[in-house]
């Protein structure tokens, strides 16, 4: 399991936010090539892929690298390219996409899953942590027939009713925020303030069903 994050968090309930603090992560890795990206996105629109060589064993990538379904077995790590870019211990995968500003926005289509976690992570998280364990990530999650938000493996209850089949996330980088929204109702259900200082990715993790990804989608009118 990733070692737990030490230094303090701020949580903000109040008018469905939730804030946090710059950590630092009990793990260190060595440095991550830039090279697994194949291009960076500072406009709106994102249009990106999941990265195959950032996907744990256990998850296949399927429709032209845009879904990821899991494995209960999976493959043996011996049997997937070995690179520093993998995750080895979670069922993680990244998208093939960098974001260093602007605001961006993708859906996903929830399919038979009873845990996943949404959003998005530093480009050189570690790869022996989990997203939303640390300080580098940030993420919506669902376990237990509950919503939540999480970052420096603190969570927060989100007041969702049941588990829709499809849920958006907007990206704002540079004014730090991260939001949950009803793609139905095209509104704004928890959001995530934070300082991004460093490229970023979409983010996944799976632990069961299969979810699929719709990107380079223009922003819904009703949270601007």
């Amino acid at each position: 399991m990733a070692a737990p994050v030490r230094a303090a968090r701020l949580f903000r309930l109040a008018g469905r936010t939730v804030s946090s603090l710059p950590a630092t992560c009990g793990h260190a890795v060595g440095p991550l090539e830039r090279r697994c990206y194949v291009s960076v996105s500072t406009g709106n629109n994102l249009q990106f892929r999941l990265d195959e060589r950032t996907a744990h064993s256990s998850l296949d990538l399927f429709k032209k690298n845009t879904g990821v379904i899991y494995r209960m077995l999976g493959l043996h790590p011996s049997h997937v390219q070995d690179n520093p870019e993998r995750f080895r211990d979670w069922a993680v995968v990244f998208a093939d996409e960098e974001i260093s500003s602007g605001r961006h926005y993708w859906e996903v289509t929830v399919k038979k899953s009873e845990e996943f976690r949404l959003g998005v992570a530093e480009v050189l998280m570690p790869r022996d942590d989990c997203v939303g364990t640390n300080g580098s990530s940030w993420v919506f999650g669902y376990a237990k027939r509950k919503w939540f938000a999480m970052t420096g493996n603190k969570m927060v209850p989100v007041a969702l009713v049941g588990k829709p089949e499809r849920v958006g996330i907007l990206l704002d980088y540079d004014a730090g925020l991260l939001e949950l929204m009803d793609t139905e109702k095209h509104t704004i259900i928890q959001t995530i303030r934070a300082q991004f200082k460093i490229p970023l990715c979409p983010a996944f993790g799976l632990w069961d069903g299969e979810l699929l990804t719709h990107s380079g989608l223009q922003e819904p009118e009703g949270p601007k």
